[in-house]
Formats: C-alpha cells, sequence, structure tokens
C-alpha cells in the first residue's frame, strides 16, 4: 500500500507481494482476507501485477460464477492500475475461468470519504426590531439617555414660556 501525493489517495497493490495469481489451493481465501484488512477509498486505486493472466473487472453475478463472458472492463498487460471512482461493491476476477474458480477473484466495498466535522455556528444574537422615527433618532441604549431627553425637553419648553411670556 503507497500513499500518493498530496491528494492522499491510496494505492493498493493487491495481494501485495504475491501480486494476482491463482492461489494456492490451501489458500484460496487469499484475496478476501487481502480486502478484509484494507479500507478503500473513492478516489484510491488498485494495482493488480501478475503475468500470463489478466484483471477483468465483472457484475456480482460473474464475480459468484466466475463468468468471463460480460466483464465491465478487462486488462491483460500485466502492471493494471484501476481507480476506484464511485461507493459501493467492486469485482474483480481473473480472465482465466479455472483461475477464478479456485480462489482469484475480488471484492472489495468502496466507501466514500468521511466528511470532517462541520465547526459549530456561533450562537445566534437575537437583535429586537428598531421602532422606526423618521423625526427623532433612537434612543441610546444608555440609562442615562432618558435623563438627556428629559433635560433637553424640559429646556424646550423652558425657552418656549419664556418666550410667550414676553410675548404676552
Amino acid at each position: 500500500m503507497n500513499i500518493c501525493g498530496s491528494d492522499a489517495f491510496t494505492r493498493f497493490k493487491v495481494g501485495e507481494s504475491i501480486g494476482w495469481r491463482m492461489p494456492d489451493e490451501n489458500d484460496t481465501a487469499l484475496y478476501s482476507q487481502w480486502a478484509a484488512k484494507n479500507r478503500f477509498l473513492v478516489g484510491d486505486s488498485l494495482y493488480f501485477e501478475y503475468r500470463n493472466d489478466s484483471v477483468l473487472m465483472v457484475n456480482k453475478g460473474g464475480y459468484y460464477h466466475c463468468n468471463t463472458t460480460n466483464p465491465i472492463s478487462t486488462s491483460n498487460d500485466g502492471k493494471t492500475v484501476i481507480k476506484l471512482e464511485k461507493p459501493g461493491p467492486a469485482y474483480f476476477i481473473s480472465g482465466t475461468p479455472e483461475h477464478c474458480k479456485k480462489g482469484q477473484r475480488l471484492l472489495i466495498d468502496v466507501m466514500t470519504h468521511p466528511h470532517p466535522p462541520s465547526p459549530p455556528s456561533p450562537p445566534s444574537i437575537a437583535v429586537p426590531p428598531q421602532p422606526f422615527f423618521p423625526v427623532s433618532p433612537a434612543p441610546s441604549p444608555n440609562q442615562s439617555s432618558g435623563i438627556s431627553v428629559s433635560v433637553a425637553w424640559v429646556s424646550v419648553l423652558v425657552v418656549l414660556t419664556t418666550t410667550i411670556l414676553k410675548l404676552v
């Protein structure tokens, strides 16, 4: 297993040091055991290394019945890399039906990348609705604002009273 580049996708060598080959008679679970100890994610890739054989990507029926007649894809270059592009099961078999029947087949479950937890959203601060007064500005939230408004009105009343008294 190798980590590739900055994208942090994993490239899995199928069968590790053994590669892609027909398992020995007493080791038919070789590839299912290999798959069980790995976690495959979308974006990872499988690297099949083999000689005188092939790799077929097949559907579920093709996997369970070692049916090579209608593969999704076929490779026989000896060094096949398959990128895992979607979540769900992926099925691979040898192109030689007898090899498949003797255990040279691989079923993996591809998972999506887990999403990192979202940071908690800050608590919302409810702001009470402000009344609209077109003539005068809204009062400031200071405790002393009521006193200044009262003093201002008292001053206006004193001036008005004085002016009215002078006129009389």
